[in-house]
């Protein structure tokens, strides 16, 4: 994660990058679960939903709804939100009773790349494109 630009000063975006944080390991530990043969597979992905589906929301309820407003990184949201969706789609259309584990690995891939892409590309721009108004109302709501 950024430790370089300060961007995690701002309370929102120290809470997505501690939560971002908290999905990177639960999604290592399911990775680990499937490569292992681990019984408690179906578990660290319900694990892995738990943290993701209300971060996820947070990010486009809240800091995506300011970007957009601003306007100059709607590109980027919109690719992180179809991003999102994606994922999410992977993750939460597997047959739990007879998982095909292949494209969740291929997922968690792409979740490692889309955290990153937020951790030193949109969060830093975020800090950098916001007026103060918007980071008073993010910070309030």
């Amino acid at each position: 994660m950024c430790d370089y630009c300060g961007c995690r000063e701002f309370p929102l975006i120290g809470r997505l990058t501690t939560e971002h944080e908290a999905i990177a390991n639960a999604a290592e530990r399911l990775r680990t679960a499937i490569t292992s043969g681990a019984d408690d597979a179906v578990t660290r992905l319900d694990d892995l939903l738990a943290l993701l589906t209300p971060h996820t929301d947070t990010e486009e309820r809240d800091l995506f709804v300011e970007l957009r407003a601003e306007g100059s990184l709607t590109e980027a949201v919109d690719r992180l939100c179809d991003e999102h969706d994606d994922i999410h789609g992977v993750l939460g259309a597997i047959d739990r009773t007879s998982p095909d584990w292949s494209g969740v690995l291929a997922a968690l891939d792409r979740l490692r790349r889309h955290i990153d892409n937020e951790e030193h590309g949109l969060f830093p721009a975020a800090v950098i494109a916001l007026p103060i108004p918007a980071w008073d109302r993010l910070t309030s709501g």
